[in-house]
């Protein structure tokens, strides 16, 4: 894993060591926990900042044979569970983790021996003295990969006040919520979408007896987020919904579900449609980014969502048909110009081309790439992944306008990700250039093409 790691052409090298590497970092949407930012987490080895919460490597030492007990089992320490972690690196070639895992360690502690058994031991030292200097804690970390923004992923009953506290404290990285109302359409289940409206209704301040209050609460909270420096939403959805619905329709809906009955299929479709149209008009009115991550099929293994809850390690990706809804709702919304910024995440790779053309549908000129195609999501932000995500942006729309890369993550040491996007971006042009598809003398623009992917879109994008 030397300097032109990855990049398989002097164009693809002088386009990732001139262009893309000098980049800072925008990561505009991540799972990171606010408080530890704030309180500028210090971590206590190098098990724990890994393995904590990390359901990609779970995954991965489950598949391997590992026993539970040293994933996620309360009674193993620390090294045990990287003792395992390190046992089942080498099993993971071709897996995007066994690039994340070299990458990490190289970038962040300088360390270049590869991860086995036999070095587990000098690895987990070496780092664990690191990660407990000033230079190593949570703050440390996002300085040293050069982060300027975060967006964090934030429910609309959260009180913010690590974002609050973050800003006047004058901390020079932006750390700034971002709208995450999936609970508030969650009906399947009476009790707890009760027991959420509840929530919503107590930090609101609004009493919530019917469908009309609800939307006024979530508006206050709404313009709360924005008070608070939010410019982007996002919805968990597994498809898109655009079922047609009157508003007496939902108003009955509300009263039953809120009243702890439970709904037929039908209704639930068509709440969730009313709820995704109502959030992407308040968007639209404070001029956010909406972005939607569909297709994930989530906690399909019961005995361990009863066990360990979710995010695990036990979501797979979906198959829905959902062109013809993400249609009828853009179109919607585009015909009362009330269509916002827009950026959609495919996670079954199948959907590629056609997210790739549906964009292209709903582009009016005002923004450059208002609509856009999200970078590899999940099971697919690795190398084929990311791959695939633009080589169908490119012939079917404009890789030039995408906003790029980002972490998804809930670790301080997933910034590499970036890098790895960058390396993966620089290749593809530069073996393009190098087979003649692209003019060797256009190299400054394809020079500034790799800084914008990198930086500048998102930048302008989400003007941040």
């Amino acid at each position: 894993m030397d300097d032109n790691f990855v990049l398989q052409t002097e164009t693809a090298q002088m386009l990732y060591h001139e262009h893309a590497k000098k980049q800072p970092i925008i990561d505009y949407h991540c799972h990171l926990v606010p408080q530890m930012i704030a309180e500028n987490r210090r971590f206590d080895n190098l098990g724990q900042i890994w393995l904590e919460g990390d359901h990609y490597k779970w995954r991965a030492m489950r598949t391997n044979g590992i026993d539970e007990r040293y994933i996620t089992g309360k009674e193993t320490s620390d090294w045990e569970k990287f003792e395992k972690w390190a046992e089942t690196v080498p099993y993971t070639m071709r897996n995007p983790l066994y690039h994340w895992t070299h990458l990490e360690l190289k970038t962040a502690f300088g360390v270049d021996k590869v991860l086995r058994p036999e070095t587990a031991k000098e690895i987990f030292d070496t780092c664990t003295a690191l990660l407990r200097t000033p230079e190593f804690s949570a703050r440390g970390l996002m300085k040293r990969y050069r982060v300027e923004v975060v967006c964090t992923t934030d429910d609309p009953v959260d009180s913010l006040e690590f974002h609050k506290a973050l800003k006047e404290e004058g901390f020079e990285i932006k750390v700034l919520p971002t709208w995450r109302p999936d609970k508030a359409m969650a009906v399947e289940v009476p009790s707890a979408f009760r027991t959420y409206i509840e929530q919503l209704s107590t930090v609101s301040g609004i009493s919530i007896r019917q469908f009309d209050d609800l939307l006024e609460a979530l508006k206050v909270r709404h313009d709360f987020f924005a008070s608070a420096g939010c410019k982007l939403s996002d919805h968990g959805i597994e498809e898109f919904y655009a079922e047609d619905y009157t508003l007496a329709e939902i108003q009955a809906i509300f009263n039953k579900v809120y009243g702890g009955t439970f709904l037929t299929q039908e209704e639930i479709l068509k709440f969730k449609s009313c709820m995704l149209y109502e959030f992407a008009l308040l968007d639209w009115e404070k001029g956010w980014t909406q972005q939607f991550h569909y297709g994930a099929l989530r906690n399909n293994n019961t005995r361990m969502f009863n066990k360990l809850g979710p995010d695990t390690g036990y979501d797979s990706i979906g198959d829905w048909n959902t062109a013809k809804a993400t249609s009828k709702l853009l179109n919607r919304l585009d015909l009362e110009d009330k269509l916002a910024k827009t950026i959609l995440y495919n996670l079954n790779p199948r959907d590629n081309d056609m997210i790739a053309t549906m964009i292209g549908n709903f582009q009016d000129g005002s923004v450059a790439g208002k609509i856009q195609f999200g970078s590899g999501w999940w099971f697919l932000d690795q190398r084929f992944g990311m791959e695939a995500q633009m080589n169908s942006l490119s012939v079917l729309g404009l890789l030039s306008r995408f906003v790029g890369m980002l972490t998804d993550s809930r670790s301080f040491l997933s910034y590499p990700r970036h890098e790895y996007f960058r390396r993966i971006l620089c290749n593809l042009i530069g073996n393009d250039v190098e087979q003649g598809l692209l003019p060797a003398s256009e190299l400054p623009f394809l020079g500034q093409l790799v800084e914008n992917v990198a930086y500048n879109n998102a930048k302008h994008y989400f003007k941040f």
